[in-house]
């Protein structure tokens, strides 16, 4: 039986992942997998004359256990001898500037480092330690989002860098299995350190990976890693097929009617003018776009575009889409501090009107149901919260939920237009977890219960 080594080799030529002589810049977590990855590539760097550097960047999330990481994997790039960089950025405080989730944030930040690094080394690629779990946890991450044949052919051996098109991003573990690494790693004594995070439940990737797998492993189908990675090849194929048929179809002067395309087609011609121009491409968006030509429809509060029966996809006019009123018709305000010093209050925020108070709670008394009125656990609430706008990658638990979701799947299967979602107010707690979202139901968390002392009343309206 081959080596990890020997099939990793056999893998990189196979697909031409590197050239020989060249520089590989190795992005290293200090996990097994990414301590793996080195410690194969710098046993074949002398056979290849690979010129290897080792890049490590400390996300701040863990505190010392973040530090310790870096640490690690410093020692090991200076044992092998290999050039060391390090970066580091406050993700949190990243996340909250540039209102996004934690999980965008970390992963701007960690690409915007590899690339500046890889450019200032004049490397031009980067090796990623991805494996054959990974894949499965994102097909199954992309299918309950919808993906179509695309997302579900999952991460390629090679693509561009999001944050620098001229650094190529390679992934050469991407058929090993994670015992394989682990194997390999005890048979080399490998040190690295695990991340605590991973065994959070509060991750829907980690929800897939000690629960979903294991449950139809056991229950369903014994080798479902290997269907749902064949599954993903297949679906993968298909794609680039519909992708160059759609990218044919564009670059064309003289072309076949749009309507007469296949639809698969139709919507990748959708989606490539989308993601062209930076817009948003999920497929609600595309839906109406492609069933409706020439029909405004709004991506948000201040954009909207018009697909034209001949396929073309362009911005709406000034004032295209006012036949109908807008749902919210004052733009509020982005953020807002709320402190509840006192125990009653009111806050205008851009067009809600929000009254507030505080109140001695009688877990007896249950209190009635009315529209535009929720009650929270005060204690558990606190002090300062923050008014918002929603922003993708936001996650939240309604109550009556075991886990969290993404906002977005939630506005989606409620059907709540595109166009409102941005203008929708969600509520926080100063460390940015969200009691209350407009038009949903409250959070699991925050709900009233037999130990609740005081209660948050909070009412709102638009005019």
């Amino acid at each position: 039986m081959s080596t990890l080594r020997e099939r990793t080799e056999q893998t990189i030529r196979r697909r031409g992942l590197f050239r020989r002589g060249q520089g590989i810049l190795v992005a290293v977590s200090g996990g097994l997998d990414s301590m793996t990855l080195l410690q194969v590539l710098h046993a074949l760097a002398p056979k290849h004359h690979w010129r290897l550097a080792v890049a490590h960047f400390n996300h701040q999330l863990r505190g010392r256990s973040s530090d310790a990481d870096e640490r690690l994997v410093r020692r090991t790039a200076q044992k092998l001898g290999l050039p060391f960089v390090s970066g580091r950025a406050d993700v949190r405080r990243v996340a909250h500037r540039r209102k996004l989730s934690m999980e965008m944030a970390a992963r701007k930040a960690r690409h915007d480092f590899l690339a500046r690094t890889a450019t200032r080394l004049g490397i031009p690629s980067v090796a990623l330690a991805h494996h054959a779990e990974d894949q499965l946890e994102l097909f199954f991450l992309r299918l309950f989002r919808g993906s179509g044949g695309a997302g579900l052919s999952g991460m390629k051996w090679r693509n561009t860098s999001p944050s620098d098109s001229r650094i190529a991003l390679i992934r050469p573990l991407l058929e090993e299995t994670k015992a394989a690494l682990r194997e390999y790693a005890d048979a080399v004594s490998l040190p690295f350190r695990e991340d605590a995070s991973n065994a959070c439940l509060d991750i829907q990737r980690n929800r897939i990976r000690h629960h979903l797998l294991p449950l139809l492993r056991r229950k369903y189908q014994p080798a479902v890693d290997r269907t749902v990675l064949r599954l993903m090849d297949i679906a993968g194929a298909e794609a680039e097929v519909v992708s160059r048929l759609a990218a044919e179809w564009l670059g064309r002067r003289k072309r076949v009617p749009f309507a007469k395309l296949p639809r698969a087609v139709q919507r990748r011609c959708v989606q490539l003018q989308l993601l062209k121009r930076h817009f948003p491409a999920d497929f609600e968006l595309v839906e109406r776009l492609r069933t409706s030509p020439d029909c405004p429809v709004s991506i948000s509060p201040n954009v909207a575009v018009t697909l034209s029966s001949r396929g073309k996809l362009c911005r709406a006019k000034a004032g295209a889409i006012r036949k109908s009123p807008p749902a919210f018709p004052v733009r509020p305000p982005r953020r807002l501090p709320a402190e509840l010093q006192s125990s009653n209050g009111k806050i205008d925020f851009g067009g809600l009107k929000i009254r507030w108070r505080i109140e001695v709670c009688d877990s007896s008394v249950p209190p009635r149901a009315q529209a535009g009125r929720e009650f929270f656990d005060a204690d558990k609430v606190g002090s300062r919260l923050v008014l918002r706008h929603w922003q993708p990658g936001d996650r939240f638990q309604p109550i009556g939920m075991p886990v969290s979701v993404k906002l977005q799947d939630l506005f989606t299967n409620l059907k709540i237009p595109r166009g409102q979602r941005h203008a929708l107010v969600v509520l926080t707690t100063a460390r940015g977890e969200l009691i209350w979202v407009e038009k949903l139901r409250i959070s699991e968390r925050f709900k009233l219960s037999r130990a609740t002392n005081r209660r948050l009343q909070w009412q709102w309206k638009r005019p």
